[in-house]
C-alpha cells in the first residue's frame, strides 16, 4: 500500500503530538479524539493491515500492548478502564492502511457490536 500519513509522521515530515517513541513504535494523540484520552500507537515498520502481520512482527505487536498499558497509567485511565481497538480493511473501518492501535479512555464507553 506504500506511503501513508503515518509514514510522514514517523519521518517527522508532518507534525504530531507524540506521547511516546522508541526504535520500534510511536504513539501520538489522535487529531479527532473520540474520548478525552485518545492515542494512536503504530509500529515504525510499514505494515498495511492486520492481515499483513508476520511471525517476525510478533515482538513489535506485543510491544504495542506494553506501550498502551504504560500510556494508560501515565494518563490516569488504567484503573477506570480503557479500550484498545485495531481496525482491519474496509468493513473494519480502517482508514489509514498502516497498522495502528487506538487507545481510548477517560469516559464510560458503550458496548461494542
Amino acid at each position: 500500500m506504500g506511503e501513508t500519513i503515518f509514514s510522514k509522521i514517523i519521518r517527522k515530515e508532518i507534525p504530531a503530538d507524540i506521547v511516546f517513541e522508541d526504535d520500534t513504535v510511536m504513539a501520538f494523540r489522535d487529531i479527532a479524539p473520540q474520548t478525552p484520552v485518545h492515542f494512536l500507537i503504530i509500529p515504525k515498520k510499514d505494515i498495511p493491515t492486520v492481515n499483513d502481520i508476520t511471525e517476525e512482527d510478533a515482538q513489535t505487536m506485543g510491544h504495542m500492548f506494553v506501550v498502551a498499558s504504560k500510556l494508560a497509567k501515565e494518563h490516569g485511565v488504567d484503573e477506570s478502564g480503557y479500550r484498545l481497538t485495531v481496525n482491519c480493511n474496509r468493513d473494519g473501518r480502517q482508514e489509514v492502511f498502516h497498522v495502528h492501535m487506538h487507545l481510548l479512555g477517560g469516559r464510560l464507553m458503550g458496548r461494542m457490536g
